[in-house]
């Protein structure tokens, strides 16, 4: 049985500066908090439940202020900062921001003003396609917001300065997985309609920096082809989390899991599409004003 089913109830740097509370043996039953303007970061959750089994997990859905990606960096950095402060109520011992354009526009204050450590998707994904990379160019797909931060550039170059960063928004990659149509054939054209300026530029490794995108992988492997290599960034943030966990002694060591479930607005159509996206029925959402 999934687990998320059975057990549902209703590089340090990443983290900040909060590691001096990570010797407290008592906050290792304190679940970790994720938030997102709506279902794109259950494919991080997905990877919690994969990754580190035993975690307790509070996701706070925003969708009735989503889409992000669209919205001002003033707008999204308010949005998140409330996103934080519901969740610190749940008593989270660390909180993702599964949200690219979130993490684009205010990861640094967030971690800065936060009581408990914050990770961000961004890194973690950036760190592995500068390992990875062989000719140092590499390519990043994410939301208008995202690309237009310039956040990823940044901070590739700050981290390896011999690479070559090539972005790309790809605003209907959202919609088209909300829809259900990752195997449409419309979404193919879509897909290779974005991802053509990218191979023009002989990248070898390629970033998806939105949450959504994992769902298009297989089709954006064919698109790209075998010998690009694609960054999940769900799957590396969640790597670096249980690192950071494991090395400050606060990863859960016993119990049985369990998963909640709040947003903003419409409980049902985040059921509906959060099958999708975490492979599983969610039978308890949560309404929450905030």
């Amino acid at each position: 049985m999934n687990p998320l089913t059975k057990n549902l109830k209703a590089d340090p740097g990443v983290m900040g500066p909060h590691t001096h509370e990570a010797h407290d043996s008592e906050r290792q039953n304190n679940p970790i908090g994720v938030f997102d303007s709506g279902v794109g970061g259950l494919t991080v959750v997905s990877e919690l439940v994969s990754q580190i089994p035993r975690e307790r997990v509070v996701y706070f859905g925003d969708t009735a202020h989503l889409p992000y990606g669209t919205k001002s960096a003033a707008t999204i950095l308010a949005l998140s900062k409330k996103n934080v402060e519901l969740l610190l109520r749940y008593k989270v011992k660390l909180i993702i921001v599964a949200c690219h354009s979130a993490t684009s526009v205010g990861e640094d204050i967030l971690r800065n003003e936060s009581r408990v450590p914050i990770v961000g998707v961004i890194t973690p994904g950036i760190d592995q396609a500068c390992r990875v990379t062989k000719n140092c160019r590499i390519g990043v797909i994410g939301t208008p917001a995202t690309i237009a931060s310039g956040s990823y550039s940044k901070a590739i170059k700050k981290k390896k300065t011999d690479v070559e960063v090539f972005c790309q928004a790809a605003g209907l990659f959202v919609p088209f997985v909300e829809e259900g149509w990752a195997r449409h054939k419309l979404t193919r054209s879509v897909v290779e309609e974005y991802l053509e300026p990218l191979m023009k530029h002989d990248i070898d490794t390629l970033i998806l920096g939105c949450t959504h995108y994992p769902l298009l992988m297989p089709l954006i492997q064919k698109v790209v082809g075998a010998n690009v290599h694609i960054i999940d960034s769900a799957y590396e943030t969640v790597r670096c989390v249980k690192s950071f966990l494991i090395e400050n002694r606060l990863a859960r060591e016993i119990g049985s899991p369990d998963y909640q479930f709040i947003v903003s607005d419409d409980p049902e159509k985040f059921q509906k599409l959060g099958r999708m996206f975490l492979k599983s029925e969610i039978p308890l959402v949560k309404h929450v004003s905030c």
